[in-house]
């Protein structure tokens, strides 16, 4: 691996599981202090240990540990996104000194006109059987899931603990169904190699976000590919049971925050445990440090890492039931890959 060399921050990606070649040289941009950047988890080895305890996982890490192996250049183009999206949260009013010369700033602050942004979804519906083969009316309930959950209209919204209500968040963003695409295929599960992207291609990546239902199989509730990731396989798969609130769904994951969870991630959300133990960070500052997902529906508080968890953030694996927030963090890292320039600024029409 070549030495990178960032000024006065020193970097060490954790490249658990890549090639040494892997790596590209990646320019001085100590401005920002990346040194708590990293991109591969251990998640090849811990998920599959989840799957045989009898545990409904989510697969984006392990994605994304796949990605970065098949596709040179992923870590540098990753890294400049995350660069971009720490110094538009530094520099936001409010948040730091930015903009501000009396204080040190040299640049003008950043600032988020985009007030409300529309996303739309295209659907692609795999089936090999009449309840894979899911009705629009549970497509639509998804999308009402989503917006809910997204603007912070949720009925369940009222469930955040006093500790983390001021910090929930909507994030001003909504979605629209622009289309449903069904295909029958006999195939009876799809893994997680996007081979459903490759049988049936996404519809203008660049502008909407495309959703493939179909069968992924081993109790693995969805994964999606964060922001930089090659655009033919750019989206999200969602196993069908797994999607909306009606017809053909498989409780305790009815209630359509698998999609909710997912899109965290396409908009660029890690877990909020880190994908590591308490020393390993989400890139959000008002999320607590802990040290692995929680599931089912855990008392309030559990504590974790000599802090209480906020197990009822979409970005833990606690029953849908039990999720019921996004932090303002969490907001300002999603509004920053939406701003013109950035990574999914296509979405918002920028």
């Amino acid at each position: 691996m070549k030495k990178l060399t960032l000024g006065i921050v020193a970097i060490t990606f954790l490249f658990t599981s890549c090639n040494d070649d892997n790596s590209d040289e990646i320019l001085d941009q100590s401005a920002i202090d990346m040194s708590s950047f990293y991109l591969y988890t251990n998640a090849d080895s811990e998920e599959p240990i989840r799957i045989a305890e009898g545990k409904s996982v989510c697969y984006s890490m392990v994605n994304l540990n796949r990605l970065l192996n098949e596709n040179k250049g992923l870590n540098k183009i990753m890294y400049d996104i995350e660069y971009n999206t720490r110094d538009f949260i530094k520099k936001k009013p409010g948040n730091g000194n930015g903009g501000n010369p009396n204080n040190g700033g040299n640049t003008p602050p950043k600032v988020d006109n985009l007030g409300v942004v529309n996303i739309p979804i295209y659907v692609h519906v795999i089936y090999s059987n009449s309840q894979q083969n899911i009705s629009s009316a549970q497509i639509n309930s998804q999308i009402t899931v989503l917006n809910n959950d997204f603007r912070k209209t949720n009925s369940d919204a009222n469930q955040v603990p006093l500790e983390f209500a001021d910090l929930a968040a909507d994030t001003e963003i909504n979605f629209s169904l622009a289309g449903t695409y069904k295909y029958a295929n006999s195939r009876v599960s799809w893994g997680t190699n996007d081979a459903m992207k490759v049988a049936y291609p996404p519809v203008t990546p660049d502008t909407h976000l495309n959703i493939w239902i179909c069968n992924i199989g081993n109790g693995i509730l969805g994964y999606a590919q964060f922001p930089g990731g090659p655009s033919e396989t750019d989206g999200i798969v969602i196993s069908p049971q797994y999607f909306g609130t009606q017809g053909f769904v498989s409780a305790p994951y009815n209630g359509g925050r698998t999609a909710t969870h997912e899109v965290g991630h396409y908009l660029n959300l890690r877990h909020i445990w880190g994908d590591g133990r308490c020393k390993k960070d989400d890139f959000v500052v008002d999320t607590p440090t802990s040290d692995g997902p929680n599931y089912g529906c855990p008392s309030y508080p559990t504590k974790n890492c000599r802090s209480n968890d906020m197990t009822m953030n979409y970005m833990d694996y606690t029953d849908d039931a039990c999720m019921s927030m996004f932090s303002e963090g969490q907001k300002s890292r999603m509004r920053a890959i939406l701003q013109p320039g950035a990574s999914r600024a296509s979405l918002s029409g920028n």
